[in-house]
């Protein structure tokens, strides 16, 4: 007999196939969040794709299968997925940019940190590189014993949106990803890109602790920050994520313009 975790499961994996798209010469590549999958990035994928972009979405390391596997993994074998999936766009594309959801938008971050001019810019969608809940600090000794905690998952206003992520948070995962934002937070100075950053008013994921952070830290001479007053965490699927597919194609071409104006001078 099929438990209801199981059957979530196999949901899960039905959809979390990665995404790849277009042929133009721009490529975009969006990560996705921690516990979830490409699906919360499908339809912006689509979007970008239709108006003429190379678009590479991929799945992380122990995601799109169950939460016990996540827990099995390290933020650097997510990471190093995130780099293999910008050196095979830069393969096929001259100008890219990079996008993230919440876990993902502390990637995207990361990736400007280390490969620098190879990202023209960046668009972040209610990023996380650090929470104010001050029970993270029992992480390192609670995860030892408790494998995982009823998640927040589906944090969309829109009725019927589903994200497809785990209904649960392994806490031996969880307690990587805090030891990635560590890393991300100490090298934000790197970060020189123009940034585009939509940050939801109504966030029960992330708190606005990182918005903060990103701005007080980044040296990017351009961050432009866009409050959204009708959609939750997973803004990309919600009332207001034609919001952020129009204006990031918008971002991506005018930078996208700018590259190549430098080039031919």
């Amino acid at each position: 007999m099929v438990t209801d975790e199981q059957a979530a499961d196999a949901l899960i994996a039905e959809h979390a196939a990665p995404i790849h798209g277009g042929s133009g010469e721009v490529g975009v590549l969006l990560c996705h969040g921690f516990t979830g999958t490409p699906w919360s990035l499908r339809e912006w994928a689509e979007y970008l794709i239709g108006a003429g972009y190379r678009v590479s979405v991929p799945l992380w390391p122990g995601h799109g299968t169950t939460w016990q596997q996540l827990n099995d993994t390290t933020w650097q074998e997510w990471y190093a997925a995130a780099e293999t999936a910008l050196r095979e766009l830069r393969q096929q594309c001259d100008t890219v940019f990079v996008g993230g959801l919440s876990m993902g938008g502390g990637m995207a971050l990361r990736l400007a940190e280390r490969q620098g001019s190879d990202i023209r810019g960046l668009v972040l969608v209610n990023p996380a590189i650090a929470l104010s809940d001050k029970r993270l600090l029992v992480l390192p000794v609670l995860s030892r014993f408790v494998p995982s905690l009823a998640a927040i998952s589906g944090d969309i206003a829109k009725p019927g949106a589903d994200e497809y992520g785990y209904r649960r948070t392994p806490l031996k995962a969880l307690l990587q990803q805090t030891r990635m934002w560590l890393d991300i937070r100490s090298n934000l100075d790197r970060v020189d890109q123009p940034i585009l950053m939509f940050r939801s008013e109504q966030d029960h994921v992330v708190d606005p602790t990182s918005a903060r952070l990103i701005q007080e830290g980044v040296s990017s001479a351009e961050v432009t920050e866009r409050v959204l007053t009708r959609s939750y965490h997973v803004a990309t699927m919600d009332y207001e994520a034609e919001d952020i597919f129009a204006e990031s194609a918008e971002f991506f071409g005018r930078h996208s313009a700018r590259a190549a104006e430098a080039e031919d001078a």
